[in-house]
């Protein structure tokens, strides 16, 4: 007979591997209330093919057989769902108490359900904000920095800019103390303001954990899938035409250019490690200290493979990755195949592994591999200066921003106690301090 173990609750072969999964849910899909510029999800509808007129709200009986199927195939003893949209908050309160119901009818016995929802905030009131404290949401809060800068790109469909309604967002999230965390969208405009977005975000926001996230688009992305960019958009690195002001640029006028996000962020890590490293999160700059010791890093973008983090549409389509729902990467859909089939398919660990495998010989001889892998995928839009295929628009700025923070990212490991594995200082500094 074989051996079995007590996994939270299941009776599971001893060394069955763990099954995790991280998926992206749009329970309504790309619809929204407002009209970002810059928004990657809003071209969706016509792209995916939705027919016109048809709700884009998950139904009742999906919602049932997702939240069941999520939960019933993995065999970790915690689940974390992730909702997003478009803007989840358009579904209403009554949505997500449904949610928590599903989560705790289907939950096993000492399992762990925990629930994050990104929102623009402008919705957000006493209702949500009782709700998500009762139940424990880490909210994931979209602002772009002071009045602005935010308005310049974040405006609703007359054009107007939806500062102070999510601002009434951020008392709401205050007044609850709900859990949250900023999400900062750095394009042109942000990105040339690092240390008004960030004394922002910490002095009148109050933010307790900062995300930033590059804005970077090929002009052709509202229909044209990552890897399968048009010749004419694949320039080589350094190129006028790569810089988004240029009026023949590859990228839109709204993005970060390479050098931008680079002093963008070394600007930033700068006033964190002078002011408040230990007392806000920023995950680049934790990340890194992982990196720096030689671990794997926690954070997609930097790990050496991706595709663990799949998106699923209102409609029960499963897709590679959030920032790959095009028909390209479609997997299936939940009433056709099993979750855990799609999640594990051969097809989904070949487009994981690639992120590594198709590296270009400039980033695989780069000092700073361990610490990017090439980044996202979806930005390895320009060519090496050899001419290879595949390198990272934002190549120039990663590279900037670690060389910047090496020195500094070595203490920091040093000093809480353990081996600098990686980075300049690595083999001088291979010593464990006390």
């Amino acid at each position: 007979m074989s051996q079995k173990t007590q996994h939270f609750g299941q009776t599971l072969p001893l060394n069955e591997p763990a099954k995790r999964m991280s998926i992206m849910t749009k329970p309504i899909g790309s619809a929204c209330n407002i009209d970002c510029s810059y928004c990657y999800y809003l071209s969706k509808e016509e792209l995916l093919g939705h027919e016109k007129g048809c709700s884009s709200q998950m139904s009742p009986d999906m919602l049932e057989h997702y939240i069941k199927s999520y939960i019933e195939q993995q065999n970790y003893p915690e689940i974390v769902f992730h909702w997003q949209g478009g803007e989840p908050t358009l579904l209403g309160v009554n949505f997500f108490r449904d949610v928590v119901r599903l989560q705790k009818k289907y939950r096993p016995k000492g399992v762990k359900i925990e629930n994050n929802l990104q929102t623009n905030g402008t919705l957000l009131n006493d209702e949500w904000g009782k709700f998500l404290s009762k139940n424990n949401f880490m909210v994931g809060l979209s602002l772009d920095g002071p009045e602005m800068i935010h308005n310049t790109y974040r405006t609703n469909r007359s054009g107007r800019g939806t500062f102070k309604q999510t601002m009434r967002g951020v008392e709401v999230l205050h007044k609850y103390q709900v859990n949250f965390a900023t999400l900062t969208c750095v394009n042109n405009i942000s990105g040339a303001n690092p240390l008004e977005v960030y004394r922002f975000l910490r002095d009148v926001v109050r933010s307790p954990q900062m995300q930033f996230i590059p804005i970077v688009e090929p002009k052709s992305f509202r229909d044209t899938a990552p890897q399968h960019w048009p010749e004419s958009e694949v320039l080589f690195q350094g190129m006028p035409e790569t810089e988004p002001s240029h009026p023949n640029s590859i990228v839109e006028p709204w993005c970060v250019s390479a050098s931008q996000w680079g002093t963008f962020l070394c600007t930033i890590f700068d006033e964190w490690l002078e002011n408040d490293i230990g007392q806000v999160n920023v995950p680049y700059f934790e990340a890194c200290v992982e990196s720096w010791m030689g671990r794997v890093n926690p954070l997609c973008v930097f790990a050496p493979m991706c595709g663990k983090g799949l998106a699923i549409e209102h409609n029960g389509d499963v897709f590679a990755c959030d920032h790959y729902v095009y028909p390209e990467y479609k997997l299936g859909n939940i009433n056709d195949v099993a979750l855990e089939d799609l999640q594990f398919s051969k097809g989904q660990q070949e487009f994981g592994n690639a992120k590594e495998g198709t590296l270009p010989k400039q980033c695989r001889e780069c000092k700073y591999q361990f610490a990017c892998f090439g980044e996202c995928p979806k930005n390895r839009f320009i060519k090496t200066l050899e001419g290879e295929s595949g390198l990272n628009y934002l190549c120039g700025g990663w590279k900037q921003f670690f060389t910047h923070i090496d020195p500094y990212i070595s203490m920091i490991v040093a000093t809480m106690g353990y081996p600098v594995h990686k980075g300049i200082n690595a083999d001088a500094m291979k010593i464990r301090f006390k």
